[in-house]
C-alpha cells in the first residue's frame, strides 16, 4: 500500500513541475514545499542539493516578514 501512494505523491510532483515550466527554482520550491513534500523530496524532483532547498525556503519565508 505504502508503495502505491509513493507513485501517487511522484506523480503529483511531475504534475506541478510540468505545470510550473518557466517558473524560477525559488518558486519551484516554494510550491513543492507548500504541497507537503519535504525539501530531500523537493531536492530530489528538482535534481539539487537539499542545502539549496533549505536556502530557498529561508529566502522565501525572510521576503515574507
Amino acid at each position: 500500500m505504502e508503495n502505491r501512494f509513493d507513485r501517487i505523491e511522484k506523480l503529483l510532483a511531475l504534475m506541478l513541475l510540468e505545470l510550473m515550466k518557466g517558473t524560477s527554482q525559488a518558486e519551484k520550491i516554494r510550491r513543492l514545499s507548500l504541497a507537503g513534500f519535504t525539501n530531500a523530496e523537493i531536492a530530489d524532483f528538482l535534481d539539487t542539493k537539499t542545502t539549496v532547498v533549505a536556502a530557498r525556503l529561508y529566502e522565501s519565508r525572510k521576503k515574507k516578514r
